[in-house]
């Protein structure tokens, strides 16, 4: 004889109902509604991936668009070029001074909150930038952008590093690559294309889209993360960092264009340096320190970070130096000397598949040696073009160091976090950012002294002054050596350390 359910019985997962005139409908229990949502809500991977590549994008796009837009601002508000310049700076500065809180502000109240606050921040100052009605606004409102940016990139990164294992870290630094290459690649044109059809106010309202889509996604479908023993914020260690990292960097900026012995110069760099020293101190003997330097203990982080840091003033440097060379000494427009530069960046995205299916039997040590040799020889045979040159030349140059620098940026990027615990991440991520802000500062700075102290033009017979092609040539042989000394550190790369990312993929 057949019972029915028993009182405390499971009940049945499905059962179906036909009323008179009706089709038939299924009832399902709660647990199998929630099974099936789960279910249609996005990978985290996907979900992280896209909200991380969105604020790399914007941030990268965001510095050299506002480079095409300084003369248009500095007509707009009647400065001069110099006081323009704050417009950067203040963005530079801003960044240096919140990059290394970000790791324990991401780890005390929690990735998500911070990624999506820092996203608000940066979309909103990007807006207020674009309806700024003078210099002392617009400078302000760039001192709000960098806080966001200073917070975006190092948390986006730490995430990213906490979704992906190690052995799929490769595959998906082939799709950061878009970002992180294309932002700065296609800057000066979409700049200068925004800037003439329409405005320069377009230069900061073109952030405002991304922000709010990869903000909307984000708080919708990434989960949060807390790191349980975060510490207590490190009140010293920061006011140490902000002074010392800010009056560095400004002194990186502005050292070219005052010059070194210039007082305004000398004083704040002197002054961050001793400040960094002191902050070192400090945060080797702290009990929870902001900055866990000791992280440079281990040696595939150090030498990976050492290899980047020059990697990227090579890099950087050129980026800075080949439009400027283009445009003083061969009279080039900004937009040709900006299309002259892009190829570099379809080398990096074209050579990034390909090193990416040879990581895994070459690995990290002799595809970064190689690359930064190969970068070196690129920027060398630039030097060596003359102004009679072709254009393709330069073009077919600049796609040459963009295939090198696809064996060093993913290689990195996939094997310096390889022997990081996941605790640690968000910190280790901190170095990686104030690794690149430098790193990209001190290029610059080094290859502006360059041509400082050759001097750009020079006197002819007839009394014309004219381009002294000497200078940039000087300039671009530092950049290839630059590149050299980071093949250099390649080569102290522990290809055994990383092995855990040259593992085939888990399906």
């Amino acid at each position: 004889m057949l019972a029915g359910p028993k009182s405390g019985s499971p009940a049945p997962q499905a059962a179906t109902r036909q009323p008179a005139g009706s089709t038939i409908e299924t009832i399902r229990s709660p647990g199998e509604v929630g099974r099936r949502d789960v279910r249609r809500r996005p990978s985290q991977k996907i979900v992280v991936a896209v909200v991380y590549v969105c604020g790399m994008l914007m941030n990268s796009l965001d510095s050299t668009i506002v480079n095409v837009a300084l003369a248009t601002l500095s007509r707009e508000f009647g400065v001069s070029p110099a006081d323009i310049e704050m417009v950067v700076i203040a963005y530079l500065v801003s960044l240096a001074i919140f990059i290394p809180a970000s790791g324990w502000l991401g780890d005390r109240f929690g990735t998500k909150r911070i990624l999506l606050l820092a996203l608000t921040i940066f979309t909103g100052a990007s807006l207020l930038c674009g309806l700024a009605q003078s210099l002392d606004q617009l400078v302000a409102f760039r001192v709000l952008q960098g806080a966001g940016g200073g917070l975006l990139t190092p948390v986006g990164m730490a995430m990213l590093y906490r979704t992906f294992p190690p052995e799929e870290r490769v595959a998906v630094s082939r799709i950061l690559m878009f970002a992180i290459i294309l932002g700065p690649a296609c800057g000066p044109v979409l700049g200068g294309l925004l800037i003439e059809q329409l405005s320069w106010r377009w230069a900061f309202y073109v952030n405002i889209p991304v922000g709010v889509a990869a903000l909307i996604f984000g708080l919708l479908f990434i989960h949060e993360h807390k790191e349980p023993n975060a510490g207590r914020f490190d009140v010293l260690g920061f006011v140490l960092a902000a002074f010392g990292f800010g009056l560095v960097t400004y002194a990186l900026t502005e050292g070219p264009a005052h010059g070194w012995t210039d007082p305004g110069i000398v004083l704040p760099g002197f002054a961050g340096a001793v400040i960094l020293i002191a902050f070192v101190g400090w945060e080797l003997r702290a009990a929870e320190p902001m900055v866990q330097l000791r992280l440079l203990a281990n040696r595939l982080f150090r030498s990976t970070l050492l290899t980047s840091l020059f990697g990227t003033m090579a890099f950087i440097g050129t980026l800075f130096l080949v439009p400027l060379y283009l445009q003083e000494a061969r009279g080039a427009s900004p937009l040709t000397a900006g299309l002259a530069t892009f190829p570099e960046a379809i080398g990096v995205l074209a050579s990034t598949q390909v090193v990416a299916r040879v990581y895994p039997r070459i690995g990290p040590r002799r595809l970064m040696t190689f690359g930064l040799s190969w970068v070196a020889l690129a920027i060398t045979l630039i030097g060596f073009a003359g102004t009679e040159a072709n254009l393709w030349v330069f073009r077919g140059l600049m796609f040459m160091m963009g295939t090198g620098m696809a064996c060093v940026f993913l290689p990195n990027q996939a094997a310096s976090m390889a022997t990081i615990s996941r605790a640690q991440t968000g910190r280790a991520t901190t170095f990686t950012s104030v690794q690149r802000q430098l790193g990209a500062a001190f290029g610059v700075a080094i290859l502006s002294s360059v041509l400082a102290a050759v001097g750009t033009t020079e006197i002819a017979a007839s009394g014309m002054e004219l381009p002294n092609v000497t200078a940039y040539q000087a300039a671009f042989f530092v950049a290839a050596s630059l590149a050299v000394i980071g093949a250099l550190f390649a080569l102290k790369v522990p290809d055994e350390d990383a092995a855990a990312t040259m593992r085939p993929r888990r399906a």
